[in-house]
């Protein structure tokens, strides 16, 4: 019982402090000036799960052996995309109904949509991460299970910060500004994943 206390300590502490700054923090940004705080939420735990859940599974079986290169490719493109999504916003100046911020009920068919929605896109995001292979890695060295809990936890914790900032600044800042940021964001991400920064 200790062993799997002291991984998801450990494993909490590694991915909440690489996950600071990190691309799908700025998804959690981009979500968070969108979308309630409580679907936001619930969309990052689900996404960092299975992504988390996958790191686990590779690193308690195969130790730490993921194709980093054409991962940070995928990865690039996709966040290039979320940047022509975020300037198409930034251009119609319309709300889109993806992009209302909204206090429903986590049980309404939209509101699942965007859970979904959340989920997925973090998930992919997570992907070949830094922080998913870390994860991987310490999988590999003590409990899947306890890493597998702590790396969630740390990684859902650390993209609230984001989600937290992203609605504080959201009630404060014209939609068009955000949109633009968060475009500029996914460019300077999808860019250097491409070239290989990170």
């Amino acid at each position: 019982m200790t062993d799997i206390v002291a991984a998801v300590a450990i494993a909490f502490g590694v991915v909440f402090v690489a996950e600071l700054g990190d691309k799908t923090q700025l998804l959690a940004l981009d979500f968070g000036a969108r979308h309630s705080l409580r679907s936001v939420a619930i969309g990052l735990a689900l996404g960092y799960a299975a992504a988390n859940l996958l790191a686990t599974i590779v690193g308690g079986i195969l130790g730490a052996a993921l194709p980093e290169r054409p991962i940070q490719i995928i990865g690039g493109l996709l966040f290039l995309g979320f940047a022509a999504l975020a300037l198409r916003r930034s251009r119609t100046g319309t709300v889109d109904l993806d992009d209302e911020v909204t206090n429903d009920s986590p049980s309404g068919p939209r509101t699942l949509a965007v859970i979904s929605s959340i989920a997925v896109a973090i998930a992919v995001a997570e992907t070949g991460d830094k922080t998913q292979i870390a994860t991987a890695t310490l999988a590999s060295q003590a409990s899947p299970v306890g890493v597998w809990i702590g790396a969630t936890l740390g990684a859902a914790s650390s993209g609230m910060v984001g989600a937290v900032a992203g609605n504080l600044l959201g009630d404060r800042v014209p939609t068009r500004a955000v949109h633009l940021a968060s475009a500029a964001l996914f460019t300077v991400c999808g860019v250097a994943m491409l070239a290989g920064w990170f």
